[in-house]
């Protein structure tokens, strides 16, 4: 049954304040892949076996309007109701990961295994940034291989959305190290449960400009298409971010390599898997610091 609507648009009151309060938030747009079939194997072939093309072709244009709304009306009112769902224009739309994976062509769930800090060093950089109590917690963009840097552009605009990257946290080297070794990512679950995260979410200020957010709008070709699916009338306009091609791999994704060092290129081959005692990733226990 539909709800007891405030208006056609919002559910009540109260999502219609957020809409209020968040119609003002910049948008973080996605990221098109455009490489030809004899560029970067490794990256592409991984892309094929995950079924992940869905993923990296979003829709050209996303809707503003209608996002705005999906965020508004997926605002949670009830605590502890994990209500996977808004109300747009009439139609109810689905934000669970049942019905992202079927949006996204149904990404395959790779075989599950083990990962431990060294091992994703070795893979994914030339070091690790340390604390001063010598605890690794990040891997700099300057120390990424090629590889790596093209994987972060892609899970920081069409999964993980950041604005962010001059350096990856841990939890995200991480994500980056399970696509790298085959091991399982659900792919439709980190997105829903980064979107349920997400839009439950205060406003917060901008430290330069009270008067703006620094929050942004996630998933915003994504939305567009659910609705879409749905049955929402939409009408895309917006553009998203320039698509990830050969020059700009060359422009944005070279590591800096220090005198006598060397560095893995998208073409070298994958060190064997490693594994200690730390037991399965579980990618969705790391949500909460994944999102910020």
């Amino acid at each position: 049954m539909p709800p007891q609507s405030y208006s056609h648009r919002f559910r009540s009151v109260e999502h219609l304040q957020r809409f209020e309060a968040i119609k003002g938030w910049s948008f973080h747009k996605e990221r098109h892949v455009q490489l030809r079939e004899d560029e970067y194997h490794d990256f592409q072939g991984e892309i094929a076996c995950r079924h992940w093309a869905r993923l990296v072709t979003p829709m050209a244009k996303f809707d503003s309007e209608i996002v705005i709304e999906f965020y508004a009306n997926a605002w949670p009112t009830k605590e502890g109701v994990r209500d996977m769902r808004s109300w747009v224009r009439g139609h109810w739309v689905p934000l669970d990961a049942k019905a992202i994976n079927q949006f996204l062509g149904d990404p395959l769930i790779l075989e599950e295994d083990q990962q431990c800090e060294e091992a994703i060093a070795q893979l994914l950089c030339q070091d690790f940034a340390w604390t001063a109590t010598g605890r690794q917690v990040r891997i700099m963009c300057t120390n990424m291989t090629t590889l790596t840097q093209i994987w972060m552009t892609l899970l920081l605009s069409n999964v993980l959305p950041s604005d962010h990257n001059s350096d990856l946290p841990l939890p995200k080297c991480q994500l980056v190290y399970v696509i790298l070794t085959l091991m399982s990512v659900h792919v439709a679950q980190v997105i829903a449960d980064v979107i349920y995260l997400f839009v439950g979410m205060a406003p917060t200020r901008h430290p330069l400009d009270p008067e703006k957010s620094n929050r942004a709008l996630e998933f915003l070709t994504l939305i567009t298409g659910l609705c879409q699916s749905e049955g929402v009338p939409v009408t895309p306009s917006k553009v998203i971010r320039p698509p990830i091609t050969r020059a700009f791999i060359e422009k944005y994704c070279k590591p800096r390599q220090a005198q006598g060092d060397t560095h893995q290129d998208a073409g070298a081959p994958l060190p064997p898997r490693l594994a200690d005692s730390a037991g399965p990733l579980g990618v969705e226990r790391y949500l909460q610091h994944l999102v910020r």
